[in-house]
């Protein structure tokens, strides 16, 4: 990598990385590895970590120089996902590969990443920036990253516990997030579509490139109140195939399909690609990014709560016995 770049994108980036700093980090941006202490506060901790990129979503960034918000795709990918064993995300690791560094671009991304970490809590600590030439086209990059987090080993949340009868709490989601975009920019393209146009007063650009949303703070505050037995982030596999990850064997998640309001965008692309019901809850969040599963009895003070703390939240099914080979998600 040239080195004169590599030095002013490091330069460029200390003061975002800065912002996200916590108090447990002893060494971060700069040297060959980071420090992190685990704060005592902790009686047996347990580490979670999570890795995860955006995917396709990258190729409507490159084309319409979408670069600023791709970074907290990145972030909220993973922290959502170690957030659903109730672990909170203590620091972030990037990796931006390219074939000649942009110094420009890969500081919008990477401000993008230390947005995320401070909606996240967790702190950006280090990541490689790797220059690649003949590995990829000009102005292209490649972009992955992960988070580790930790969760006492008592309050781990592992699904176990779900029984009939439990409640099924659905957290609006921002978008479609990072999630389905090869079928996006497939329906893009068979249509012709003009992503300049308006679309309930924004360009379909925007709203489909919309960051995806960090649930990170509302739920973990949402933890300290209310026990919750399980939780699904809906990235690839949508629905259908998310939720049953946190189900035991013998349960069935019945949604209920009036109870939440799928936005716009997903009535557009259900339209505009001819996408059946089922293809729709099996490739996108549909409306739901995060789903939580508690008992019922908790159902109310957690919409509450979660309502109170600035989410879109609904009461979206429950659990019920599951018939022999039947799904384990159905939508009705």
């Amino acid at each position: 990598m040239d080195i004169e770049a590599g030095d002013r994108l490091v330069d460029n980036i200390r003061p975002y990385a800065k912002c996200t700093m916590r108090p447990e980090v002893l060494a971060g941006i700069g040297g060959f590895g980071a420090l992190f202490e685990i704060s005592k506060n902790y009686r047996n901790p347990v580490l979670v970590s999570g890795t995860d990129g955006v995917g396709t979503k990258l190729k409507l960034a490159f084309e319409f120089d979408k670069h600023d918000s791709i970074g907290i795709d990145l972030v909220a990918m993973s922290v959502n996902d170690i957030l659903v064993q109730g672990a909170e995300p203590l620091f972030f690791l990037d990796y931006f590969a390219c074939g000649k560094l942009d110094v420009d671009t890969a500081t919008r991304v990477i401000k993008g990443i230390a947005t995320g970490c401070e909606l996240a809590g967790c702190a950006l600590i280090g990541g490689e920036t790797a220059e690649m030439p003949g590995m990829y086209p000009a102005g292209e990059y490649d972009l992955a990253g992960f988070a580790v987090g930790v969760v006492e080993k008592d309050r781990i949340v592992s699904g176990l516990t779900i029984r009939e009868g439990d409640a099924i709490l659905g957290l609006a989601s921002s978008g479609a997030h990072s999630n389905g975009y090869s079928l996006i920019r497939k329906i893009i393209e068979k249509n012709n579509t003009d992503l300049s146009a308006d679309f309930n007063g924004e360009t379909l650009i925007n709203v489909i490139m919309e960051p995806t949303r960090i649930y990170v703070k509302p739920v973990l505050e949402l933890m300290k109140h209310v026990p919750v037995k399980g939780m699904a982030h809906i990235t690839g596999g949508g629905l259908v195939e998310n939720i049953p990850r946190v189900l035991p064997a013998d349960v069935t998640a019945a949604l209920q399909k009036k109870s939440w309001h799928m936005p716009p965008l997903f009535q557009w692309l259900q339209q505009q690609g001819n996408v059946t019901d089922h293809e729709m809850y099996r490739v996108f969040n549909c409306g739901i990014g995060m789903v939580l599963i508690l008992a019922e009895e908790f159902a109310d003070t957690a919409l509450m709560l979660l309502r109170s703390g600035g989410e879109t939240a609904w009461h979206v099914g429950r659990i019920r016995p599951r018939n022999t080979n039947s799904p384990q998600t159905v939508i009705e």
